[in-house]
């Protein structure tokens, strides 16, 4: 599976957003994508996810321009997984789950025991099928996140896009799922996340994009281009890197003080 995008360029009325995108993404990749807000990362996905068409360029998956898939073959390429999914209804994990079933059955069509066996697949994938009775409002906000990635396993798509999918997260649910974002990516998976945290960066990425007012600034392995000078620029803020000794990982600090 492989996602690449060429001459990329997308603007809303008179107002460029993209301007000149060009990358290249493989399956087995963990990809974050930096940029302070407005720089033009959810713009991006929203053309990759196919929820904006006037965009000038190519977005291939695997050498077909996705301009040429049926919304239903597009689902079963590429899924979207939120920062969170209020809903006043009371669920269970497993029907939220079941819910990415249904992007491959016949338009009316209920899911069946199949449908159910994978939902059932994906929890497990994810280590939370002992959550499958619970009511998804009634679980943490971690769990929540985690639920919503098993449901796009279970639409069956290789390629999983997420926008800042810790935002809302407290520490250790943070790691939590960038572990099992990791652990996805080293089973095949392709995913491309956003995110404002430089450590999850270095920690868990295998490649870094960094954005600044709609054209990509930097792109490669997370150590190699993520340099204080960049950092800086892109957030306006001074800004120290450590390496820290135990885990041979860079670390990135607040910096001026």
């Amino acid at each position: 599976m492989e996602l690449t995008v060429k001459d990329l360029e997308f603007g809303y009325h008179c107002f460029q957003v993209l301007k000149g995108i060009n990358f290249s993404f493989s399956k087995g990749e963990l990809v974050c994508v930096l940029g302070k807000n407005g720089a033009g990362k959810s713009t991006l996905f929203r053309c990759m996810l196919g929820l904006l068409k006037g965009y000038h360029g190519e977005i291939l998956i695997d050498g077909t321009e996705r301009r040429h898939f049926s919304e239903r073959e597009l689902a079963g390429r590429i899924a979207y997984i939120p920062q969170n999914h209020d809903t006043a209804f009371t669920f269970s994990v497993l029907d939220m789950v079941l819910m990415g079933t249904t992007a491959s059955l016949p338009r009316f069509a209920s899911p069946g025991q199949k449908e159910k066996e994978r939902a059932l697949n994906a929890l497990k994938l994810l280590k939370i099928a002992g959550l499958k009775d619970r009511i998804f409002g009634q679980i943490s906000g971690g769990e929540q996140q985690l639920v919503l990635i098993a449901r796009a396993i279970a639409q069956e798509a290789k390629i999983l896009v997420m926008d800042e999918p810790c935002s809302s997260l407290d520490y250790g649910n943070q790691i939590r799922v960038m572990e099992e974002l990791r652990t996805l990516s080293e089973k095949g998976y392709l995913i491309v996340q956003s995110t404002h945290n430089p450590e999850h960066v270095f920690y868990f990425a295998h490649k870094a994009l960094v954005m600044m007012e709609g054209k990509i600034a930097a792109f490669g392995e997370p150590d190699k281009i993520l340099t204080k000078e960049l950092l800086e620029g892109v957030y306006q803020v001074p800004i120290e890197i450590y390496e820290d000794f135990k885990s041979g990982k860079k670390v990135c600090m607040p910096g001026g003080r």
